[in-house]
C-alpha cells in the first residue's frame, strides 16, 4: 500500500494590482492622455488577473473631461464593488481637477506632502481672434441653419448669451462633480468650508478639509496593510505601436503645448 506523501502548504504572498493613471483625460485617448476606451481593458486586467488583495492607483494628472472621468472612475468603482476589493489611491504630483474625480473613485487617498489635490471646479479657455481678422481684413464667412450653432465662435464678438449658456452648463457639470465627491468622501469632507470652489490643496491640507485620509506611499503603505511579503503588478495604458513608431509632428507639437498649460496650472 502505497504512503500518500503530504507537501508543507505554501500560503501565496498577498498581491496588489497597481494601476496607472498618468496624464490629460481626453476622449481621443492621444498622445499617452487617459481615455475609458483604451484603459477599459487594463481597468478589468488590474481588478482580475492573478486575484489580487487591493487595487492601488497611481495617480498623476491636472485634469481634463468630465465624461472621460467619471467613465473610468465609474469602471473602477464598478469592479471594486462586484469583486468586493478595496481600491486605495496614491497622488503624486497632482490628482486635481478629473484626476481627484479618479483619486474620490478609491476607497482611501493618499498623498504626499508636496501632492496637490482638490481644483473641483470646471472651466473654459480660449482666444478672441476678431479684432486681429479685422486688422488684416480677412473675412470671416459662416453660415448655419440655427442662431446658436455657432456658440462661442472665437473669430467674431463674443456675446453676453453665449456666456450665459456656457456659465449655466459649467454649473451642470459642477454639480455632477460636487455630487460625486460628497458620495465619495462623506462625513471625512469638512463641512465648515466651501471646498468645491476650484481651490487646489498641497499635503496635508488636503487632509484636514478630508478629500485625502492621509500622507503615505505606494509600496510602504500597501505593506503595512496587506503584509511585507506583499507582491506589486504593474498596470498601465500603452500607445498604439503605429503612433509611438511614427508620431504625428504636428499633432505632438500643438499636445505638447497644451499638456504644458495644463500641467503648468499647478506649478508643474
Amino acid at each position: 500500500m502505497l504512503e500518500t506523501l503530504s507537501l508543507p502548504f505554501r500560503e501565496r504572498p498577498p498581491r496588489v494590482s497597481v494601476l496607472r493613471l498618468t496624464g490629460i483625460i481626453a476622449a481621443n485617448g492621444a498622445r499617452g492622455t487617459l481615455a475609458h476606451a483604451g484603459l477599459a481593458p487594463v481597468i478589468e486586467r488590474a481588478f482580475r488577473r492573478g486575484k489580487p488583495q487591493a487595487v492601488a492607483l497611481a495617480i498623476n494628472s491636472p485634469g481634463g473631461s468630465p465624461v472621460q472621468s467619471a467613465l473610468i472612475g465609474s469602471h473602477i468603482r464598478r469592479l471594486a464593488d462586484e469583486l468586493e476589493m478595496p481600491v486605495h489611491a496614491f497622488v503624486e504630483d497632482v490628482a486635481a481637477s478629473g484626476g481627484y474625480w479618479l483619486a474620490a473613485a478609491a476607497d482611501e487617498i493618499w498623498v504626499d506632502h508636496s501632492s496637490i489635490t482638490g481644483s473641483i471646479g470646471v472651466i473654459s479657455a480660449g482666444f478672441g481672434f476678431h479684432e486681429l481678422l479685422a486688422r488684416y481684413g480677412i473675412e470671416r464667412r459662416v453660415h448655419t441653419a440655427g442662431e446658436d450653432k455657432s456658440i462661442l465662435d472665437p473669430f467674431r464678438p463674443e456675446r453676453a448669451r453665449d456666456v450665459t449658456r456656457l456659465k449655466e452648463l459649467q454649473a451642470r457639470i459642477h454639480d455632477s462633480f460636487k455630487a460625486h465627491v460628497r458620495a465619495r468622501r462623506g462625513d471625512r469632507l469638512d463641512g465648515s468650508r466651501d471646498l468645491f470652489t476650484g481651490e487646489i490643496f498641497v499635503g496635508e491640507e488636503a487632509v484636514a478639509a478630508g478629500l485625502v485620509d492621509g500622507v503615505g506611499h505606494l509600496v510602504p503603505k500597501m505593506k503595512e496593510l496587506f503584509g511585507d511579503k506583499t507582491r506589486f503588478r504593474v498596470f498601465a495604458q500603452r500607445r498604439p505601436f503605429m503612433a509611438r513608431l511614427i508620431p504625428g509632428v504636428l499633432d505632438e507639437a500643438i499636445g505638447a503645448v497644451e499638456d504644458r498649460a495644463a500641467w503648468a496650472r499647478f506649478g508643474l
